[in-house]
């Protein structure tokens, strides 16, 4: 089954190549540690997912290309026609001269319905060329303007006009430090709405991944690209093909639908987290030799002490006891911090993956009450492994991960709001005081169902 990207904005373009390219060259990787057959089988499998073929042989990425300004998608464009190896359909791209400036409202209100036929057309063509859709993957900043504001009108449409498939938003989160004055008005009402429209929010936290690219890649000045190429590797190691079942050889057919089913056991509860072990420069990896035991070890302490890296783990942070009453677990969370799940996704690839004990991701101590382990916990595998590591891992969990971080873009959009900061900004362009406040309404509800877990 294949997926739909739609790349908006220029955040959204930038990734949506690097991912890709990611895509690309792990599935015409030479250590992929497998049989011939397997790695074409493999490669068939990637293929069907997220390119199709173009008759001189070079395969077209199944994309929509969508920008308010021309530069960044001709920047795109170029990219991956000079790679060679794969690019974008000819008719798959709508860029406009004038921009959003910043301002969700006009990107919602103004870019969207005046240019809602046209960017639908192109999905529909786009939708029209898979023999089978699984969804769609919507790749969109919250700061900006065209991103987040005219992103939240198209993810809106396709759920009115193909309200069977699903659709995954895949969030980038700006940084704490602010890159635009009104970047926590943008993202709630970007949230808010996704939360009405998408089926889940996979959240990358820009701040999270600037350590990663400094701590674990040892960048020295880190670029955006330098930070969309660890976005890419961590999605590529989790929409790449895992073998069906235990035993099987045969590549799962609709990863979208899977990965939802796995994760999203609740509407009120759809934002998803993506950790992965281990990530290193190549110089280092070269040096380096992995256990299943050690890896699994680090990305459940990763996961309960809620540590974006595997640098820096917080080993204190123990699961609370499972016989205590749920007034003593509450505070006891609290105290040390414990992340707790509603459902967790590990994905293993490489070297004697049959072998890996995953028992630790199965203690009950983990999860909401109202789940158990056997629903609340899957794991995907292969012998393929991803990229140029032997053994690798990655974690997609619907947990209280974002809790902090979405408490405090709510309480400074409030502070704003309250004193009425910028809010012309956004009347001009028909989005009212009352649909601020419904924003605010529906992530405090976010939060507090999260707090409950």
């Amino acid at each position: 089954m294949s997926i739909v990207t739609v790349q908006l904005g220029q955040c959204g373009n930038q990734i949506g190549f690097e991912v890709f390219d990611a895509l690309y060259s792990d599935s015409h990787c030479p250590q992929g540690l497998c049989s011939k057959r397997e790695n074409e089988v493999y490669q068939a499998s990637c293929k069907e997912r997220f390119f199709s073929e173009e008759e001189n042989g070079v395969p077209i990425a199944r994309a929509v290309l969508v920008d308010m300004e021309p530069k960044v998608i001709n920047q795109t464009l170029s990219k991956a026609a000079q790679s060679g190896r794969w690019k974008y359909g000819q008719h798959s791209c709508f860029c406009q001269k004038q921009g959003s400036g910043n301002n969700w409202a006009y990107g919602y209100s103004v870019h969207g319905p005046r240019h809602e036929e046209s960017i639908m057309n192109l999905i529909q063509k786009e939708v029209e060329k898979c023999d089978c859709l699984s969804g769609f993957f919507i790749i969109m900043s919250m700061a900006g303007g065209t991103g987040s504001g005219l992103g939240a009108f198209v993810t809106q449409n396709l759920q009115d006009h193909y309200s069977n498939s699903l659709k995954m938003n895949q969030i980038i989160w700006p940084y704490g430090t602010g890159e635009v004055i009104v970047q926590n008005y943008n993202s709630i009402l970007t949230l808010s709405h996704l939360y009405r429209s998408s089926d889940a929010l996979l959240v990358h936290e820009n701040d999270a991944v600037h350590k990663i690219c400094a701590k674990l890649m040892n960048i020295k000045q880190i670029s955006f690209s330098d930070i969309n190429q660890v976005l890419a590797h961590q999605l590529g190691s989790v929409f790449q093909p895992t073998y069906s079942m235990e035993g099987s050889y045969h590549y799962r057919r609709n990863p979208l639908g899977e990965l939802m089913e796995n994760l999203v056991p609740h509407p009120e509860f759809k934002m998803l987290g993506i950790r992965n072990i281990p990530q290193m420069s190549e110089n280092s990896l070269a040096y380096s030799t992995f256990t299943w035991a050690g890896l699994l070890k680090h990305l459940r302490q990763m996961l309960i002490s809620n540590s974006k890296m595997e640098e820096g783990i917080d080993w204190q942070v123990r699961p609370p006891l499972s016989g205590l009453p749920t007034l003593g677990k509450v505070s006891l969370n609290r105290e040390l911090h414990f992340n707790t799940s509603i459902a967790n996704l590990v994905i293993l690839r490489g070297k004697d993956v049959h072998s890996a004990d995953l028992g630790g991701f199965k203690d009950p101590a983990l999860y909401t009450s109202w789940l158990a382990p056997v629903n609340a916990f899957n794991v995907w595998k292969t012998q393929r492994a991803f990229s140029k590591y032997e053994k690798s891992a990655a974690l997609v969990s619907n947990s209280q991960f974002l809790l902090k971080p979405l408490d405090t873009i709510v309480g400074k959009a409030w502070n704003m709001f309250a004193s009425k900061a910028y809010i012309h900004q956004y009347t001009k362009f028909g989005i009212e005081e009352e649909d601020f406040l419904d924003s605010f309404t529906l992530l405090e509800q976010v939060v507090a169902s999260y707090c409950n877990l």
